[in-house]
């Protein structure tokens, strides 16, 4: 897993590890104007989520922000709430659960919901998407691919969306399938 070295830091970026940390990143993460450019610079930069919570109304008041409001405590805990009566895992970047391959694009997600099996995360993946309103022969052709490669040990990966997506996710089922919805967990 890559590292994020963008910004030059004497804090080694680390996965939450306390209750604490556990509510401060996605506190961090959801406060406003932080975006995930800005969550690991800010990472870097104060060593823990917590020291730059404490350190983003400043940050903010020599942007240009005045009465800057770091996202409430409540709302964080609702989210993780809702996430664990989804059933629910929060995976954190550099947390070993976190997909390796994710941790190598520009700017990956802080933080992912799982439900389910995390060791897929592990195993190789390739993905497999298509059109929602796929043809007979599509639908086909996806299941029979996604079969195969499950065999040869790949987890298919897709968006659970209808048509590609879900001929591939059950063609799978029995080798391995990540879903990647863009709703959350809990939808």
């Amino acid at each position: 897993m890559r590292q994020l070295d963008l910004f030059p830091s004497p804090h080694p970026l680390t996965p939450p590890h306390s209750e604490e940390d556990v509510l401060n990143w996605p506190r961090l993460l959801r406060s406003r104007r932080v975006g995930v450019s800005t969550f690991f610079r800010l990472l870097k930069e104060h060593g823990t989520a917590k020291a730059a919570l404490d350190a983003l109304p400043e940050v903010a008041r020599a942007a240009g922000v005045d009465s800057y409001k770091i996202c409430p405590l409540p709302v964080v805990e609702q989210e993780l709430r809702a996430g664990r009566k989804a059933g629910a895992t929060l995976v954190a970047f550099g947390s070993p659960a976190y997909p390796a391959a994710l941790a190598e694009i520009p700017d990956p997600p802080p933080l992912l919901w799982a439900v389910g099996d995390t060791a897929l995360l592990k195993r190789p993946q390739v993905a497999v998407v298509g059109a929602r309103n796929a043809s007979s022969l599509g639908l086909r052709m996806a299941r029979r691919l996604a079969a195969e490669l499950g065999e040869k040990g790949q987890v298919v990966v897709s968006g659970l969306a209808r048509g590609i997506d879900t001929a591939a996710h059950q063609a799978t089922l029995e080798t391995g399938t990540v879903a990647v919805p863009a709703s959350g967990a809990d939808v």
